[in-house]
């Protein structure tokens, strides 16, 4: 899929690996010019130095001086801000336990990542946008925020959160030029899933074929196939979709899925 993002300035957050790293690569490679943005400042600057060109910034999307400072930035250099990509998360490996057991600083800190550090973002962001009369915002939520999954409720919560931001936001924005819209993954193929499930390590490795059996497509998603669906929320063409959730989890969360 090609599309014509030059003179596009995007930026994702979370984009030195994973999904984040995908959809920044895939914008780069239609003509954006991104800006790649990370916690880990030493993956970032190997993720830049990589990539000829690349222009890297450190930002933890719970840190609101960091963000504004960030934002203001780059729109001193740039000029003009035209996608914001919230992809930056956070999810627990060993916690997986019932809501009376699960911490509360667990709780706190995945909230601060995954729903605040979105609202932090979007909160700048969008005043830009607001005044250049357009923008497009997308959140990366999960499909854990529209089917909840069992013993991840700070990450279940924190996503069925970013859903209905989007919405809210998409319908808050639109009159200003600024589409909203999001994706949910579904089980993707990262270095987090591969501690949980498909490395040779994963902390919960025997029960992967259970998982994949839930799937009729029977594998987990690459990022590359989350960056498509990226790639076309960005696309100047795509004018008419606002408050959409892009459900990219090869059929899991279609129906009930068993052979009989």
């Amino acid at each position: 899929m090609k599309s014509d993002l030059s003179e596009q300035v995007a930026l994702v957050t979370g984009s030195s690996r994973g999904i984040g790293l995908a959809i920044a690569d895939r914008f780069a490679a239609n003509g954006a010019t991104v800006i790649y943005s990370d916690i880990d400042t030493k993956q970032l600057q190997q993720t830049t130095a990589e990539r000829d060109g690349a222009i890297g910034y450190e930002l933890d999307v719970t840190n609101r001086q960091q963000v504004q400072k960030t934002v203001h930035e780059i729109v001193e250099r740039f000029g003009h801000l035209d996608l914001l990509v919230n992809n930056a998360g956070v999810n627990t490996l060993k916690h997986r336990v019932t809501v009376d057991e699960f911490p509360h600083d667990e709780w706190d800190r995945i909230v601060a990542v995954d729903l605040n550090g979105v609202y932090n973002m979007s909160h700048e962001v969008t005043k830009v946008m607001r005044k250049q009369g357009a923008g497009r915002v997308i959140n990366i939520a999960s499909i854990a925020g529209i089917v909840p999954l069992r013993l991840q409720c700070a990450f279940t919560a924190a996503k069925g959160g970013v859903v209905n931001f989007t919405r809210a936001m998409a319908i808050e924005l639109g009159k200003d030029g600024i589409l909203v819209n999001g994706i949910a993954p579904g089980s993707t193929l990262t270095a987090g899933t591969e501690d949980l499930f498909y490395g040779e390590d994963g902390k919960f490795k025997d029960n992967v074929q259970k998982l994949l059996n839930s799937i009729p497509l029977g594998r987990p998603g690459s990022t590359n196939e989350i960056a498509v669906a990226a790639l076309f929320l960005a696309d100047p063409e795509n004018s008419y979709m606002n408050g959409q959730i892009l459900t990219v989890d090869g059929g899991w969360t279609a129906g009930y899925h068993r052979d009989f």
